[in-house]
């Protein structure tokens, strides 16, 4: 709509002044010998004539200016430029402010206008042109000026007051009529100047949304390689954490049943370790291909987590020597294979670290379902430790109590541990009870 309303107005500042010169003159030949001697009249035809000359070098001037102005780089943001012999159309402005050509024409079309008014009254719809031209062509003080001389010449001609002499009561229409005139022009001022003002608050906005706009695609661009980053540090972290907890444990094992071999005499221990160390090679090689291709552990494919767990204390216990119990309270939920992953790497975990460093004789796994809650406690009668004084390795994400704790974080969950020196040690999981599907 706007684009429309501006076409409008460059069209009728195009055409408009030829229109109400033509009008005027037709009007004004009509009435000519009321008001016109012979004399007036040939003064008259010269002063259209010079009226018309003028009209067609603003008409020719004004893309020249225009022109000019956007190379000296004068146009202002928010501005249509519209060089078609028209001028810029932007609320109540055509060209800049003060512009020396806009001065002259204003002028002279003003003073063409009221001697061909003095000749003749008609001729005052010519001079309305200074309504519409103005605000446009003068700056804010001469522009008051101009809007005054045309309210002047058009009162005069409505009033009878020209061609003087007049009477009194012309004089008294006079005032009255440039009073009516003037506070009509002053409204429609007020009402231009709230429009300007509000056309450039709204040019304001948008050149404040569109500066909010590219600082938003930049921070977006900036956050996408971010998150790609994190992602990278991630996965990385993930198979850091798989790597130690599959690869590692299974070597560990596999060199414990080797160097059983080694030291014994005893063909059948020997065939029995042996037998042990190759299950768990195959073992630990699926468990490696399974994390690269970032599946759930082999032992929840077909168990549910109670008997994966199971699984996995009755074999640490046969591999380690170590008697151990599996416990499981509450009432037995299918978990998300991811909260379920979760738990089975932790319990691993922590009885590779009991079997490591405790030197404990028995151990306790147990799993609690707890309404929305499901904890996994891994306990041993051990040498325990000061968790105090555990230094934790930041960044590692995958090896020993900080590999549970980033484990049991990537679900919403947490590992808490509980230790003495001399007093085993106990390490409770606690994780949020999300059901399978």
């Amino acid at each position: 709509m706007a684009t429309t309303l501006e076409e409008r107005w460059a069209q009728f500042l195009r055409y408009g002044p030829y229109a109400l010169l033509g009008l005027a003159t037709l009007i004004g030949a009509v009435s000519a010998h009321l008001f016109m001697s012979r004399r007036e009249m040939y003064a008259a035809g010269v002063l259209l004539l010079a009226a018309l000359a003028l009209q067609v070098w603003w008409t020719r001037a004004v893309p020249r200016l225009l022109a000019k102005e956007a190379a000296d780089g004068h146009d202002r943001a928010g501005q249509s430029v519209d060089v078609d012999g028209v001028g810029i159309v932007v609320g109540v402005r055509v060209l800049p402010e003060g512009t020396t050509a806009g001065r002259v024409y204003f002028v002279v079309r003003t003073a063409l206008a009221f001697a061909l008014t003095w000749m003749n009254p008609f001729f005052a719809i010519y001079a309305s042109l200074g309504y519409f031209e103005a605000g446009r062509l003068l700056p804010p003080r001469a522009a008051r000026a101009g809007l005054l001389a045309t309210a002047v010449i058009l009162a005069a001609s409505q009033s009878g007051l020209l061609p003087p002499p007049a009477s009194s009561m012309e004089w008294g229409a006079f005032v009255v009529v440039l009073a009516v005139h003037w506070v009509c022009v002053m409204a429609m001022t007020h009402l231009e100047e709230k429009e300007a003002e509000k056309i450039a608050e709204r040019a304001e906005k948008t050149a404040a949304l569109e500066k909010a706009l590219a600082e938003n695609a930049a921070l977006h661009a900036q956050l996408v390689v971010q998150a790609r980053e994190a992602g990278v540090a991630d996965e990385r972290r993930r198979l850091a954490a798989e790597i130690h907890d599959t690869i590692a444990q299974g070597l560990t094992g596999i060199i414990a049943q080797l160097q059983v071999v080694a030291s014994t005499g005893d063909p059948e221990l020997a065939r029995e370790h042996l037998d042990r160390a190759q299950r768990l090679a195959r073992q630990s090689l699926g468990e490696a291909r399974r994390s690269v291709q970032n599946l759930s552990p082999a032992a929840l494919e077909q168990d549910s987590l109670p008997e994966a767990l199971k699984t996995t204390v009755t074999e640490w216990s046969e591999r380690t020597g170590i008697t151990a119990r599996f416990t499981v309270t509450g009432t037995e939920e299918p978990l998300h294979d991811e909260v379920a992953a979760t738990l089975l790497r932790i319990a691993q975990e922590a009885l590779a670290n009991t079997a490591r460093h405790a030197r404990a004789g028995r151990a306790g796994v147990t799993l609690s379902y707890m309404g929305d809650e499901v904890t996994l406690d891994v306990r041993d009668d051990g040498l325990g430790f000061d968790p105090l004084a555990v230094v934790p390795r930041t960044g590692t994400g995958g090896f020993g109590l900080d590999g549970m704790r980033a484990r049991a974080e990537r679900v919403a969950g947490a590992v808490a541990v509980e230790s003495e020196p001399g007093q085993g040690t106990a390490i409770s999981a606690r994780v949020p009870l999300v059901r399978h599907g």
